[in-house]
């Protein structure tokens, strides 16, 4: 499985992913341009020592990731998904793919997904921040594919 953040704005959220991605052995790819400046000082504070234990790939665009994919599925976590994450079955070489956080992704990207998933959660809440969707839908696709790291 692997995790991929579609031109990411805010660097605190790369630096929570990667060190989500780091805890939990699986690769992040970060597809840009990314809408900030690509540095120690903004991924570290919430990185930690952890971002030098996560494989992150980064590319310069969405065809240079689409090139560079392979035969995974691509499973975008969405708003507009038609499919809730409970009910959605994982396959172990799944790339999760998180739009940017100002604006999701555009309809090409949304189109290219295998599936379109969203994290069910109340009327009144608009979305949940991209770090915590990440946690919570990678967690699920480890849990159904048994591909949490041994303790």
């Amino acid at each position: 499985m692997r995790v991929a953040l579609f031109q990411p704005d805010i660097p605190q959220n790369v630096a929570a992913v990667a060190r989500l991605s780091a805890c939990f052995g699986v690769p992040l790819d970060v597809i840009g341009p990314e809408g900030f400046v690509w540095d120690d000082k903004r991924l570290k504070r919430v990185g930690m020592d952890y971002l030098e234990h996560a494989e992150i790939v980064r590319h310069a665009s969405w065809r240079a990731f689409l090139d560079a994919r392979g035969g995974a599925r691509l499973v975008l976590l969405t708003t507009r998904g038609a499919t809730p994450l409970p009910g959605f079955a994982f396959a172990a070489d799944d790339i999760l793919l998180f739009g940017r956080e100002s604006a999701g992704v555009p309809d090409a990207v949304h189109d290219a997904a295998d599936a379109r998933v969203v994290v069910p959660m109340r009327a009144v809440a608009r979305s949940l921040n991209l770090a915590q969707t990440a946690a919570i839908a990678l967690a699920e696709g480890l849990r159904q594919t048994h591909g949490f790291p041994a303790p």
